[in-house]
């Protein structure tokens, strides 16, 4: 694991860091979901937080929304969150935001693709910073998705002065509080950008830390579908008025 500090200045002295909650966005992953379920299970246990896993169905046309039903009446840990139609990325993982009840919150994807045993080591960093980025170490998706998340950051890193290797890495941790003080208008794949250029203009401590990736082996991908990009693109640019002026590049500590 590899860590970058970027950002400089600290808003507030970290609290203890002692509940999680654990979002799971989620469209037709009815392979992965209980996967996902002993995982984190497994490592939350372990950790000794007080904990609650969050499975926001987006509109899932399998049996994701049955899953997940049958996970929160056996786990009193567990939520489901259902959308009635695909309502997109951005807007499953704000519906899980807003349903978070603990001090620290925590996402990543619902398809295995990331080691779940690689969330503790993140919790230290986050009493010293605000939000901890994760960068795929090995990205395992294929040179044109790859390709594509290059072109992707170093475009969001000149337009909102972001100095990070991997925006859209679906593996974060937050404090609560970042969720409490921006308001997010992203309903797909820019909530990234959008919650990390808002922190960003803010002045809140980013840490970068390199986590491994691994390829999916069930369920399919929909991240790179066109309407995915080009809905992408276009709140960009709403984003981007938004905001008005170039956010200023944050600095490396030191």
């Amino acid at each position: 694991m590899r860590r970058e500090n970027v950002m400089t200045r600290p808003e507030e002295n970290p609290a203890r860091a002692n509940s999680i909650s654990v979002i799971f966005p989620s469209y037709n992953e009815q392979d992965n979901i209980r996967g996902s379920y002993a995982s984190a299970t497994a490592v939350l246990r372990k950790l000794g937080f007080d904990y609650e896993i969050i499975f926001v169905d987006d509109g899932s046309t399998d049996a994701t929304p049955q899953i997940a039903d049958e996970l929160a009446a056996t786990d009193q840990h567990v939520k489901a969150i259902h959308h009635p139609a695909n309502l997109g990325y951005g807007a499953a993982l704000k519906s899980g935001f807003a349903a978070a009840a603990k001090m620290l919150v925590f996402y990543t994807d619902c398809d295995g693709q990331f080691d779940l045993n690689e969330l503790p080591p993140l919790i230290p960093l986050i009493r010293n910073c605000d939000v901890v980025s994760c960068f795929r170490m090995n990205r395992q998706d294929g040179w044109v998705r790859s390709f594509n998340a290059f072109c992707w950051n170093k475009l969001v890193g000149l337009l909102f002065g972001l100095k990070l290797r991997d925006i859209n890495c679906a593996f974060k941790l937050y404090k609560r509080k970042v969720f409490h003080r921006i308001e997010l208008h992203s309903t797909g794949a820019l909530i990234s950008t959008e919650i990390l250029a808002k922190a960003t203009t803010r002045g809140w401590v980013i840490t970068q830390v390199g986590v491994h990736h691994f390829p999916r082996t069930l369920g399919k991908p929909t991240g790179a579908k066109p309407r995915v990009i080009l809905r992408a693109f276009a709140e960009l640019i709403q984003l981007r008025r938004q905001l008005g002026i170039l956010a200023k590049p944050a600095k490396a500590s030191e």
